[in-house]
């Protein structure tokens, strides 16, 4: 996945490079500044004293040295001041200026900590939204793994209140695993699905972890367009039987297919949708051209919402990888929320799912 919050300390990140969160000096400091300074080694502090300093807002380069990177870009961000004094314009340029270095290297891979967040006072909050707006630019037209490293929950802390009403949708539908693996054991199989968890049949854990192996996939390789964008209206008997066959032939259409169909009738192109499914490009590349791969459960989801698909849809396109929802699982309820809200913004929805302590949209699982 191109863009992913983790949970690490940042002088062990394996990248191309990290960005150090370093004051105007560039002679080290507390916090992220002085721990990188430390695990680099002397040969650093020596390296920034021929930089002459770094503005705010701007951005510097220097060897990783000790380091497990290549390089160490080091920016200065905002000390904050209440917000009316073009924080965050000086903000974003430290993520811009850091991306643009780092493209400059040939860098394949980034990692930042979370910028002017700690010492200087800029809201966590705020300081996150700054931070995923300008990687989400970035993205859009470039290739490259961007992390955002938090070191330990406290770092990551912005604001209970905002995800109030996700843990309240929570509370009020979550089952656990062993209440619906023992429903589900007491149900006979005709019977109907208990209104709470009406479409989304309950599954234990492991069931959840190794899926039912999903339908063969259709034999045909080209793309699946609807019937509305390829035929006219006025061709009543011939657009019936057309439909017809149409059905059939989704009945039997694999996962693949259901998704390469979605994007051709949404009008957009692969790159758009791998990237606003926040999916890695060989990844997507490998769904496209082996029609029997399986992915994770999490890159379907992730797909579903880049495609802004309605909960029947969505629901459609897990069974075809062999997966369904589950409210005994706090990862298919968070998602749910935020797509019967019509939300499907994959960067906010990956937010709430860190928060939650839950795995990410677009991962490999």
């Amino acid at each position: 996945m191109p863009f992913q919050i983790v949970r690490n300390d940042i002088t062990r990140m394996d990248t191309d490079a990290i960005v150090n969160a370093a004051n105007e000096s560039l002679l080290g400091g507390g916090g992220v500044d002085g721990a990188i300074h430390r695990a680099a080694g002397p040969r650093l502090l020596e390296a920034c004293r021929k930089l002459g300093g770094c503005k705010t807002g701007e951005a510097k380069i220097t060897p990783g040295f000790d380091l497990p990177c290549r390089w160490v870009i080091h920016t200065v961000g905002p000390v904050w001041q209440g917000g009316a004094n073009g924080e965050r314009d000086l903000l974003a340029s430290c993520y811009r200026n850091a991306l643009a270095l780092a493209r400059e290297k040939g860098c394949e891979s980034i990692a930042f900590p979370l910028i002017s967040a700690g010492a200087y006072g800029y809201p966590r909050a705020e300081a996150l939204r700054v931070a995923t707006d300008v990687i989400r630019d970035f993205l859009r037209d470039e290739e490259m793994q961007v992390y955002l490293v938090v070191f330990d929950r406290a770092s990551f802390d912005i604001g209970k209140a905002r995800f109030d009403s996700i843990r309240s949708f929570i509370d009020d539908s979550y089952i656990t695993p062993e209440w619906a693996y023992r429903e589900a054991l007491r149900r006979p199989a005709t019977n109907r699905i208990p209104e709470d968890t009406a479409g989304a049949a309950p599954v234990c854990a492991a069931e959840e972890a190794a899926p039912a192996r999903p339908k063969a996939s259709s034999k045909a390789t080209g793309r699946l367009r609807s019937v509305d964008a390829e035929m006219p209206a006025a061709r009543d008997p011939a657009r019936k039987e057309t439909s017809l066959e149409d059905y059939l032939r989704r009945m039997d259409e694999g996962f693949r297919d259901m998704l390469l169909r979605k994007i051709d009738e949404r009008g957009m192109t692969d790159a758009a949708c791998y990237k606003l499914a926040n999916v890695d490009r060989k990844l997507f590349n490998k769904i496209k051209n082996q029609p029997d791969y399986r992915p994770g459960k999490s890159t379907v989801l992730a797909f579903a919402v880049a495609l802004r698909l309605p909960m029947p849809e969505v629901r459609e396109m897990l069974e075809k990888a062999g997966f369904s929802l589950s409210h005994s699982s706090k990862f298919d309820l968070i998602v749910e929320y935020y797509i019967l809200h019509g939300n499907y913004d994959v960067y906010e929805i990956n937010e709430a799912l860190f928060s939650f302590d839950q795995r990410l949209l677009g991962s490999a699982l």
